[in-house]
């Protein structure tokens, strides 16, 4: 306690603690141990993907002095840079299991390679170079929902960290549950809700009660075409229609605009 300046005369201080107040460490968040390797993971994955959409969008501009890699006159894509830092960091964090600036080194650098080969997702997924099309739009839906991951993991949630008091098989069967819910949100289209609620049961709960999107693989096997939940889930998500997930994709993606319909002859 500072009393510097103040004026204690005729104060009576007996009982009084005037000891400096110690806080409980718990009430001051310290990212040590495996929140801290996270930390550093996450960083050098955030930091990644915005360098990595910041040059190819300065190469597709014709900006600076970035140009495509190629070897033997094939187009290198970055997400083989990405796959070797994942083969290399893991490897070498699995054989060596470094600690200090070694382990944080590892982490940036497995960080790193996930987002160069996360922002190519959408060529894993159609297999051709669909990068600056609608359909890469996928690879930055993969890159922001594996930070929500990286995020989640980096405050402490943790889909296997459940009491255990009541036994090893309670716990399996209750994380099992809670996957299942969560896979129901993700085929219903609610990916996000899905993979939040991994780590937040409630979450994956609410995703997988709500109504299915029109496209989505749960609408497809589930809702008969023509009949009321499927012309429920066309009203609720109209072709065209945009939520705050689309303007979030839209500041790392272009997308081509609409070619009009030729008229009838």
């Amino acid at each position: 306690m500072d009393l510097d300046g103040v004026d204690l005369d005729g104060v009576d201080l007996d009982g009084v603690d005037l000891d400096p107040v110690d806080l409980d460490p718990e009430l001051l968040p310290v990212l040590s141990g495996r929140r801290e390797l996270v930390a550093w993971l996450v960083l050098g994955f955030l930091v990644a993907f915005l360098v990595t959409r910041f040059v190819t969008h300065a190469i597709r501009s014709g900006r600076g002095p970035f140009r495509d890699a190629s070897v033997g006159g094939v187009h290198l894509h970055h997400e083989v840079y990405g796959i070797f830092l994942l083969l290399g960091a893991g490897t070498a964090e699995f054989a060596y299991r470094p600690a200090g600036a070694a382990g944080a080194l590892l982490a940036v650098l497995f960080g790193t390679g996930a987002a160069l080969t996360l922002d190519e997702f959408a060529l894993w997924l159609h297999l051709e170079d669909v990068y600056w099309s609608r359909e890469g739009r996928s690879s930055v839906d993969a890159v922001l929902v594996a930070l929500v991951v990286g995020l989640l993991l980096l405050v402490g949630a943790n889909p296997f960290d459940a009491d255990r008091a009541d036994g090893e098989g309670v716990v399996a069967l209750t994380v099992l549950v809670n996957l299942a819910v969560a896979l129901v949100a993700i085929l219903k289209g609610r990916v996000v809700l899905g993979v939040v609620g991994v780590f937040v049961p409630l979450v994956a709960v609410v995703g997988a009660l709500r109504l299915a999107r029109p496209h989505s693989p749960w609408a497809r096997r589930r809702y008969a075409a023509g009949g009321s939940r499927a012309a429920r889930s066309l009203r609720r998500f109209p072709p065209g229609r945009r939520n705050g997930w689309d303007a979030l994709v839209d500041l790392f993606a272009v997308v081509p605009p609409r070619v009009p319909a030729a008229a009838a002859p």
